[in-house]
């Protein structure tokens, strides 16, 4: 019974390390690339902005598509991209990402919906200084919150030893308290 219960808490934390593994590839045109990438959110309105991130490319990396200018993004970080305010909604755009030569390409899709522009502020009539401005209604900015990018080698490995640790403690205890329990 002992060993079932050893095996069930290895395969347990086996699955459970697996899942929470980073994907070191991302699928390009049928094959992989040494890098992985992203698009956050992979649907957004015309002018709503989208984080394009890449893991494990040492240099500056490259993304661009046809809804919006090409943008830099630095070693182990991300960057924003406004999608074209006149793009049309329902369609599907490639996203091309290039590091160190090497490309990859995944989907962006326009949504149906559509933000208004917020309205640029306008001098009062009465007071040439002060100035209104009217804010369109744009939802929450949700972050990707450290689920994208920045994990090196040497954090997961430290993540890794932590739960083998943990892993290792529990079947400890577990054992000895079993042994307790005896009177051995």
């Amino acid at each position: 019974m002992r060993a079932i219960r050893a095996a069930s808490a290895a395969l347990l934390g086996a699955v459970a390390l697996a899942l929470t593994a980073p994907t070191a590839t991302a699928a390009v045109d049928g094959g992989t690339t040494p890098f992985g990438f992203s698009v956050t959110p992979a649907t957004v309105a015309p002018g709503g902005r989208v984080t394009l991130g890449v893991t494990n490319c040492s240099s500056t990396a490259t993304a661009s598509s046809g809804v919006f200018d090409t943008v830099n993004i630095p070693s182990g970080r991300t960057a924003l991209a406004t999608v074209d305010w006149d793009a049309k909604a329902g369609t599907a755009h490639q996203v091309t990402f290039t590091c160190n030569g090497v490309t990859g390409r995944t989907t962006l899709t326009v949504s149906g919906a559509t933000r208004a522009p917020a309205a640029v502020p306008v001098p009062a009539r009465t007071a040439p200084t002060a100035a209104s401005t009217a804010i369109a209604p744009a939802g929450v900015r949700g972050g990707l919150g450290g689920s994208v990018g920045g994990v090196t080698n040497g954090e997961l490995a430290a993540g890794t030893a932590l739960v083998v640790v943990a892993t290792a403690g529990a079947v400890h205890a577990a054992r000895r308290r079993t042994a307790a329990s005896r009177g051995h």
